[in-house]
């Protein structure tokens, strides 16, 4: 118990089998982040701007790129900083910091995909009465929902973790991560573990069951009802799908580089796992409904030929300009 007391901070070892090419990392992870950022917000730009985009899903989709650059936010400038510092190590405060926001992060991102289902349920099985449904205030509360029961609920089992002693500080780890860190525990974790089953249930399955019926209810629309129905179910559903299937390919490798042996892996796939819950879907989500969405899509091509129309205007300016100030 005396070696507890001492540990202030931990250190991430997965660093050191990425000191041979630190600099291709740094890049790489810096170009990801900032493709992160600028997709992000240039998405929250154009369904703000646009007042067409101003329907629920938009604004979920909203939301959904929010969270992005908040969990992204919350390992990126870190794990940037970590690798030009050399240390690897990280202050215990810091890291459950971390912890907490990653966490909340993730069931966040859940959250709003299952309230995403409920609206597509709502358009395609109820498209007489979904104005009326999803109302103004009904839309604010389904959003304060998604950020509120996550952010409250894990601070509520998350003191289990705050109270705990550690008698070792390595994690074989990029980042901090709930159960990483309660392995480092000088105490029994029983306790710890059992609520951490509890939390994982109380996070994840009224969302899901609120996405298996509503697809299911979808499901039914698109077999029983008209051709109609279903070109219109498929084309609305198709990028949530997309991003679901992408938030679960996440938590799968995840679980696998969490819970599993993995020596038997590359480093390289080892890395990819690690991270692809934190870069690899909040940079994918933005392409998903940039690309998918037509009104989404439609407005980002006008940005961009705004931009080309604004470059060649100059360009002429210039051409013209040119003679007379050689003359």
């Amino acid at each position: 118990m005396g070696n507890s007391s001492v540990v202030t901070s931990v250190i991430l070892t997965a660093f050191y089998g990425m000191q041979d090419h630190i600099s291709m990392y740094f890049i790489l992870f810096l170009l990801l982040y900032t493709a992160i950022v600028i997709e992000n917000i240039v998405l929250i730009c154009i369904i703000y701007c646009d007042e067409a985009l101003h329907e629920p899903m938009y604004l979920f989709i909203c939301n959904l790129a929010a969270n992005n650059l908040y969990g992204s936010t919350a390992l990126l400038p870190s794990l940037l900083n970590n690798l030009l510092s050399y240390s690897y190590e990280v202050s215990l405060t810091c890291c459950k910091l971390q912890i907490y926001c990653i966490h909340t992060y993730a069931i966040i991102e859940f959250t709003i995909l299952a309230v995403m289902c409920y609206d597509r349920y709502l358009a395609i099985c109820q498209p007489l009465h979904y104005h009326r449904i999803m109302s103004i205030t009904k839309v604010c509360s389904l959003v304060a929902f998604s950020w509120l029961y996550p952010l409250i609920a894990l601070a509520l089992f998350f003191p289990l973790t705050l109270r705990l002693t550690f008698c070792s500080r390595v994690i074989e780890r990029l980042y901090c991560t709930n159960y990483s860190l309660v392995k480092l525990s000088c105490t029994e974790t029983s306790l710890e573990s059992a609520v951490g089953l509890l939390s994982v249930i109380v996070y994840s399955i009224p969302q899901l069951i609120m996405v298996v019926y509503s697809y299911a209810m979808i499901l039914k629309i698109c077999f029983f009802g008209s051709k109609e129905s279903r070109t219109k179910a498929m084309k609305t559903c198709t990028p949530h799908i997309i991003a679901i299937i992408n938030y679960s390919l996440g938590c799968f490798f995840e679980i696998v580089q969490s819970r599993f042996p993995k020596n038997d892996l590359p480093f390289g796939m080892r890395i990819f796992m690690s991270l692809y819950f934190l870069i690899l879907t909040p940079f994918l989500n933005p392409v998903i409904y940039g690309l998918s969405i037509r009104a989404v899509r439609q407005d980002i091509l006008k940005l961009f030929s705004c931009k080309n129309r604004f470059v060649s205007t100059q360009s002429k300016i210039c051409i013209v300009k040119l003679p007379m100030m050689t003359e």
